[in-house]
């Protein structure tokens, strides 16, 4: 630490003056590798100088793009994208609720008419929009629904949500495909994946029940009768406790 020394002050011994010089000299020898410290900094600085400005220049100019690509590309092609999604969407929504004609409606939903656009035109032409991503959702229910099991695994393989309903539902879906195709190993991963992605008086004990059945089908009792048992502790109201005391004691018969 630096010693601070009063006007006139004198060192009363010759021992006091050595340990002032000493003292002196330390304080020097810092400055002195804090310039030579400095001026090398400054000497890096200079040489480089145009790297650094190069570098800085890339940074910016990345920046700038990336700002100017969402705001004059990216968010113009999402909204028409959106626009775009609202045509077949009214289709796959009216083959919903109408089974006699639901194929017919299906395909104007997935292929299009009249000029427009359907899910499967907008994943081609718009990819990466959240446009696209919904349409690769309903492709995948609607081949669902029309028992193209492959087809459906493909578009529900490239959807992916965050949202508890949407994103539960499409693994749910994936489950339902691999189950059709005879594959209950690969459908039982994805109806507990559906059940684990969201909390929610809907998806949850829905996938539990998808998941104790498929259990039970290949011999797993034991985490058959733990999801029935969820059902029963906490979705008591929900339409699958409605039968589930019933799988409970399968699951236990059979263990």
């Amino acid at each position: 630490m630096a010693t601070y020394k009063k006007r006139g002050f004198k060192p009363k011994n010759k021992a006091e003056e050595q340990k002032i010089k000493a003292q002196e000299s330390t304080t020097a020898e810092v400055f002195s590798t804090l310039d030579e410290s400095a001026s090398k900094t400054e000497e890096w600085v200079s040489r480089n100088q145009n790297y650094i400005l190069g570098v800085i220049g890339v940074i910016a100019v990345a920046v700038l793009g990336y700002l100017a690509y969402n705001q004059f590309i990216q968010k113009p092609k999402d909204a028409e994208a959106t626009n775009e999604l609202l045509y077949p969407q009214q289709y796959f929504e009216q083959a919903l609720t109408n089974t006699a004609a639901k194929d017919s409606l299906y395909n104007l939903a997935l292929n299009g008419a009249e000029g427009k656009y359907g899910f499967l035109d907008i994943i081609e032409e718009y990819k990466g929009t959240k446009a696209a991503n919904l349409a690769n959702y309903s492709s995948g229910m609607a081949y669902l629904d029309m028992q193209k099991y492959e087809d459906a695994i493909s578009h529900l393989e490239n959807f992916s949500s965050d949202d508890d309903i949407l994103g539960s539902l499409a693994k749910g879906g994936l489950g339902d495909a691999f189950m059709q195709l005879g594959q209950p190993e690969d459908a039982l991963g994805y109806y507990e994946s559906a059940f684990a992605h969201s909390l929610n008086d809907y998806t949850t004990p829905k996938f539990l029940y998808k998941s104790g059945v498929t259990a039970l089908e290949l011999n797993q009792n034991d985490k058959a009768l733990k999801y029935f048992q969820r059902i029963k502790d906490e979705f008591s109201s929900s339409d699958e406790a409605a039968s589930i005391d019933a799988f409970i004691g399968m699951a236990k018969n059979t263990n």
